[in-house]
């Protein structure tokens, strides 16, 4: 059996604990998780784990010496959009500049680098998109994704992949914010109102199905630009009330606005979502349902509670 060394970068958020949760139980994969934090903020897995700074490029070189990996899934991001307005330097550095270090080191080694991308490198004027859409950022966070994505090439001719994703949820440990699935649930349980955009469609992605379609990509030696998220094309609105009606919740309490009525730092696209035929056909992706992928976090969930 070939086994790959597999570095995983921001290992303590959403998508990158649940590529240490499924790709742990592969006995091909030596995983190496890494994360700003000293100790993981997930129990278990079948890996190693260590504190790393992706914008510390002295620190980045050194875990490619200790550790020589084969492959780098690049899931460290600042994607908090409306900090990345006013905190512009901070996040260049993390989402452009850790990239480039990422590349340089990659390419020096013969490392296969996976770069975690977004919707939001796209103006969202003519959505879903396919992978050879032309990229067109509103947003600062945008614009450093897709500088990201640039750097992520000089990795090498045949050693670069870039997945972009929409809107991701799921169930994770110690998250340091709350996926917008449950964020509604809590305040739905708790009798309060929302105003949820009705001019803004994405096609949300469960993590789950995210991390499955980034194996494959690994799996299978994967290179260029894939587009991987859920398959539904839903208003947020509508994607709302699907979680309502799942949840059994009321959904009066969710109310429809258009997205001049927030103030926000950064513009959103309107229309973004993707086109997953080619992750389809070339990968055997098959997201869940967004109802199913909901069932499947209630029973993640409880079960998470049942086993502490």
């Amino acid at each position: 059996m070939l086994f790959q060394r597999v570095l995983i970068t921001g290992a303590n958020g959403l998508l990158g604990q649940h590529l240490v949760r499924l790709m742990g139980r592969h006995p091909e994969y030596d995983l190496l998780a890494t994360g700003r934090d000293e100790t993981p903020r997930f129990s278990g897995g079948s890996c190693g784990y260590m504190p790393l700074d992706v914008s510390d490029s002295e620190e980045v070189s050194r875990i490619f010496v200790d550790f020589a990996p084969d492959v780098v899934i690049n899931c460290a991001a600042m994607t908090q959009v409306d900090e990345c307005e006013s905190k512009r330097e901070a996040c260049w550095q993390v989402n452009a500049l850790a990239v480039e270090t990422l590349a340089k080191c990659c390419l020096a080694r013969g490392t296969r680098l996976v770069q975690v991308s977004t919707d939001f490198v796209f103006d969202g004027q003519s959505g879903p998109y396919k992978e050879s859409a032309r990229p067109s950022p509103l947003s600062y966070y945008g614009r450093s994704k897709l500088a990201g994505e640039n750097y992520a090439r000089g990795a090498g001719m045949d050693k670069w992949s870039i997945v972009r994703t929409v809107l991701v949820y799921g169930v994770a440990e110690n998250l340091q914010r709350n996926n917008f699935v449950w964020w509604l649930r809590d305040h739905l349980e708790a009798g309060k109102s929302v105003n949820i955009v009705t001019d803004q469609w994405r096609t949300p992605t469960y993590a789950a199905d995210l991390a499955t379609g980034i194996e494959k990509m690994v799996r299978f030696s994967k290179q260029g630009v894939y587009h991987i998220s859920g398959r539904e094309f839903f208003s947020i609105y509508e994607f709302a009330l699907e979680i309502a009606k799942t949840l059994d919740l009321d959904s009066s309490l969710i109310l429809p606005a258009d997205a001049s009525s927030f103030s926000q730092a950064a513009v959103r696209p309107s229309r973004s979502g993707f086109i997953i035929l080619k992750a389809e056909s070339e990968l055997g992706y098959s997201p869940h349902t967004v109802r199913d992928s909901i069932l499947e976090m209630v029973k993640e969930e409880e079960r998470s509670r049942f086993s502490s």
